[in-house]
């Protein structure tokens, strides 16, 4: 499958299984001049910015790992832009990583909630 595509496959499954554990989502893929955020939603009252990361095997290490900080700054900026636009004061914000692995021939999902803090 290429590459591209089994992003998009794991992000398919990312939102079933968040809207299975309550969130609502809001929108996905979120383009912005400083990238891209996966998925977007609600989980009570905060607003989450959700990254997927979807991993083949053991190749490039544990797919949390490739969350850096650089990672992390691209997305808080992304976050305010996405928030600025859609007018959103004040709310309670939260970055979760959802992490979704092949291994023999199924795939093992895990959700990191509040991932990281706001990077500065």
């Amino acid at each position: 499958m290429k590459r591209k595509a089994f992003g998009n496959a794991g992000e398919d499954e990312a939102v079933r299984f968040l809207e299975k554990n309550g969130y609502r989502i809001i929108e996905r893929n979120f383009h912005c001049r400083y990238g891209e955020i996966d998925i977007i939603a609600r989980d009570g009252s905060a607003i989450v910015f959700v990254e997927v990361k979807t991993r083949g095997g053991d190749a490039f290490g544990p797919a949390a790992a490739s969350v850096d900080e650089k990672k992390q700054r691209k997305m808080t900026i992304a976050s305010q832009l996405y928030l600025e636009k859609a007018g959103a004061s004040d709310p309670e914000v939260r970055f979760d990583v959802v992490c979704i692995e092949k291994r023999d021939g199924r795939l093992e999902i895990e959700l990191i909630k509040d991932a990281f803090e706001v990077a500065e």
